[in-house]
């Protein structure tokens, strides 16, 4: 019987360890063991005493060349001494391996392992640390260009509209304030003044997610999928938004995010122009963030995805954070 074409596999991991012992030279007895799935698969090798990551990309998600960039980024920042997974080249001095999945040719990348555990919720102190180490990546990636996507404010809310319609009916208030909202978001990104934004590579997703952190408080960040081009701030609002997304309590909301600006500015200033953007550009990265479930429908569960779930993300997550920090801050009403 012909086998039936796919759109989307989960490689098995016993016969990933085995080429990933074989191409790398490890030693004998390697474990792999899956860790999660979604737009990548993230597998868990183990060498004794060594652990590292094994990321397989989706099919038709980046470019060799887009992954090329992301290394070349990731090699610049553990250069200059800063904490991140690095990617580790095999035997031959390659870093990108080619896997022949039922779906088309998918791409793999070796990783160093992030020391330390992720925690949800963690003190003033260590959101200190974290300013402090995106103020140092910020430095090194000012003014350095990817060939890589550029995060202009079309790119962060507009793509969210063709995704959302598959999804979300067009009459609904949902998608009505969604429109309005896209709207108020462009036009107030319009009267930025440029002069006063930071431009270069942007990491675009560093929340507690995507960084480890040890005993000690130093904190390891990884996955840098999302990393391009655009305003250096476009991070900052990132993490304060999801700050306020994790922080329930306003007190210890503003503790924290007053030890990350702390921790940033004890590296480098972030001008007045920028701090302006802040909440606009918190919300556009949750547009930015919608569009890419929708368009990546295959990576998630339908089970979730949906209707209600776009409904109860866009009136609880969405709209709450743009009337708590956009609105009370200007009162405006986008509509």
């Amino acid at each position: 019987m012909q086998k039936f074409p796919v759109s989307s596999s989960v490689l098995s991991a016993d016969h990933l360890g085995v080429l990933v012992q074989d191409v790398y030279n490890l030693n004998t007895g390697v474990t792999c063991q899956l860790l999660k799935t979604g737009i990548n698969h993230s597998y868990l090798i183990k060498d004794f005493p060594d652990k590292y990551v094994f990321r397989i990309y989706s099919l038709d998600w980046r470019t060799r060349l887009e992954i090329e960039e992301e290394i070349r980024l990731l090699n610049l920042l553990c250069d200059a001494g800063i904490s991140v997974s690095y990617p580790i080249a095999d035997a031959d001095g390659d870093h990108i391996q080619e896997l022949n999945a039922p779906e088309g040719m998918r791409y793999g990348v070796l990783f160093s392992f992030a020391e330390g555990e992720k925690l949800l919720n963690f003190p003033a102190e260590v959101h200190h640390k974290a300013g402090e180490t995106m103020a140092r990546i910020h430095q090194v990636t000012k003014n350095v260009g990817l060939q890589r996507a550029t995060y202009t404010p079309q790119v962060l809310t507009e793509d969210t509209i063709s995704g959302l319609q598959k999804f979300l009916p067009a009459d609904s208030e949902e998608m009505a304030w969604i429109l309005s909202t896209q709207k108020y978001l462009l036009n107030e990104l319009a009267k930025a003044d440029l002069g006063q934004l930071r431009t270069g590579a942007v990491h675009m997703d560093i929340w507690f997610d995507n960084f480890n952190i040890t005993k000690d408080g130093q904190i390891n960040l990884f996955d840098f999928d999302f990393c391009g081009n655009g305003w250096l701030c476009l991070d900052i609002a990132y993490y304060v938004l999801q700050l306020h997304s994790t922080e329930k309590i306003e007190d210890e909301r503003n503790e924290k995010l007053n030890a990350f600006f702390a921790g940033y500015e004890s590296i480098t200033p972030i001008s007045a122009e920028e701090k302006r953007l802040l909440p606009v550009l918190g919300v556009s990265m949750y547009f930015f963030y919608l569009g890419v479930q929708c368009r990546r429908f295959e990576n998630w569960s339908n089970v979730f995805l949906n209707e209600t779930y776009l409904k109860r993300f866009i009136n609880l997550l969405v709209k709450k954070y743009f009337d708590e920090n956009v609105v009370t801050a200007t009162n405006v009403n986008p509509s």
